[in-house]
C-alpha cells in the first residue's frame, strides 16, 4: 500500500500545483489556462484510481501522468512548447518537477510486477510440473 500512496500523493502534489498556478496566473492565458485546469482535474481522478482500483492500468495512469507533465514542462524550458516558454524558477516548479518523477516511477513500480506475474501464468517455464 506505500507505494501506491506514494503514486497517489505524488499525482495529487503535481495536480494541486498546476491548480494553484492555474488560479495564480495561467487561468488567463488560452494555452495554460485549460491545460492547467485539465491536469489539475486528472490528477485528482488519477489519483483517486490508485488508492482504489488494483488494476495495472492505474499504476500506468500515474506513470503517464508524471511523464507526460514533465514531458511538456522540459521542452518548454528549452525550445518553447505549443508556444509556451518557460524557465526553472520558483518553488512550483521544483516541487511539480519532483512529484512528476516521483509519480512516474512509483507509478512504472506499481506497474511492473503485475505484469510479470501476469506473463509468468500465460508463459510457465520450461519443466512446470503444471504443464501436463
Amino acid at each position: 500500500m506505500t507505494l501506491r500512496t506514494t503514486a497517489a500523493v505524488a499525482v495529487v502534489v503535481s495536480a494541486a500545483v498546476h491548480f494553484w498556478m492555474w488560479l495564480d496566473f495561467a487561468r488567463e492565458d488560452d494555452v495554460l489556462g485549460p491545460s492547467f485546469l485539465l491536469n489539475a482535474v486528472g490528477g485528482a481522478v488519477i489519483a483517486v484510481l490508485v488508492l482504489t482500483w488494483r488494476h495495472w492500468l492505474a499504476g500506468a495512469l500515474a506513470a503517464g501522468f508524471g511523464l507526460s507533465t514533465l514531458g511538456a514542462f522540459v521542452p518548454a524550458t528549452t525550445v518553447g512548447f505549443l508556444g509556451v516558454e518557460a524557465t526553472w524558477d520558483g518553488w512550483e516548479v521544483w516541487v511539480a518537477a519532483a512529484s512528476e518523477v516521483v509519480a512516474a516511477v512509483a507509478g512504472a513500480l506499481l506497474v511492473a510486477p503485475l505484469l510479470s506475474h501476469r506473463q509468468s501464468q500465460h508463459h510457465p517455464a520450461v519443466g512446470d510440473p503444471h504443464l501436463h
